[in-house]
């Protein structure tokens, strides 16, 4: 793990990339950051989380660092130590986690619960909806920090990587750590309510784009060839053919469209 500071004093703020070793978008964006060293106003940390695994370039060494939270210094794993050294190097910061995926180029914001800095931050975040867990939590960051993670764009593109820098400096600005002002925009808000399970299959597919809504009998995705119909209506979230080993992607409910006056209230 490397960890540095943006200006003086006790950060309550933090930012933090490479959680995993192949989403290298928010490693650059904290690199950037370092390298510029802009002025801030309030102290940020900047993290670099799993070098090892960034190294290698592959997701993760011995299990899924954004599965492994709170983590435990005694852990078998890696990814368990490095869990258990995180939170401790982020306690008392609310973070911004930055991650890419195989399901969806535009970015989107995912957090744990809805509460009042959420919705407040995260219309003022360059991105298209904001996603809550809800009961898929477990293990992740957020699960033990107050963090805002977003998903910058699809993995290894430079699109993701420029996203992730832009977004950065929109949350940096958001909490008052750089000078300026964002641009509000009204909110999609969404609640997963289920895993989208897969067998075990050679190959995949997937015919849905996410955040578009899946009517009852509407075909989405297939194991072998073996379609798999929609029973009743979702909205898919990080749905892809081989992001995730066991699960499609999760199904979720539209809660409401958080408008940037709201926001405000």
């Amino acid at each position: 793990m490397k960890v540095a500071q943006l200006g003086s004093g006790t950060p309550e703020i933090a930012v933090v990339g490479g959680i995993h070793g192949d989403e290298p978008s928010g490693v650059r964006a904290v690199e950037q950051l370092l390298d510029e060293n802009p002025s801030v106003e309030r102290p940020v940390k900047l993290v670099v989380a799993n070098e090892k695994a960034l190294e290698r370039q592959v997701r993760y060494v011995d299990e899924d660092l954004n599965r492994a939270f709170p983590g435990d210094p005694n852990a078998k794993t890696h990814e368990g130590q490095l869990a258990d050294d995180l939170v401790e190097e982020l306690s008392g910061c609310f973070t911004f986690s930055m991650h890419s995926t195989q399901s969806h180029a535009e970015p989107f914001a995912i957090v744990n619960e809805l509460h009042e800095r959420a919705k407040s931050i995260c219309p003022q975040l360059p991105v298209q909806a904001m996603v809550e867990t809800s009961e898929f939590a477990e293990g992740r960051l957020f699960s033990e920090i107050d963090t805002i993670e977003v998903e910058c764009g699809l993995q290894g593109s430079e699109t993701a990587a420029q996203n992730a820098l832009r977004l950065t400096r929109s949350f940096l600005t958001a909490v008052d750590a750089l000078p300026g002002d964002t641009v509000g925009r009204d909110l999609p808000v969404y609640r997963l309510v289920d895993a989208i399970p897969k067998g075990e299959a050679d190959s995949y597919e997937v015919f849905v784009d996410n955040f578009t809504e899946i009517e009852p009998g509407d075909p989405f995705a297939a194991a072998d060839g073996d379609m798999q119909v929609a029973n009743e209506s979702f909205y898919p979230v990080l749905m892809s053919s081989y992001g995730y080993r066991d699960v499609f992607g999760y199904a979720a409910e539209k809660l409401d469209v958080l408008s940037t006056s709201s926001a405000a209230d």
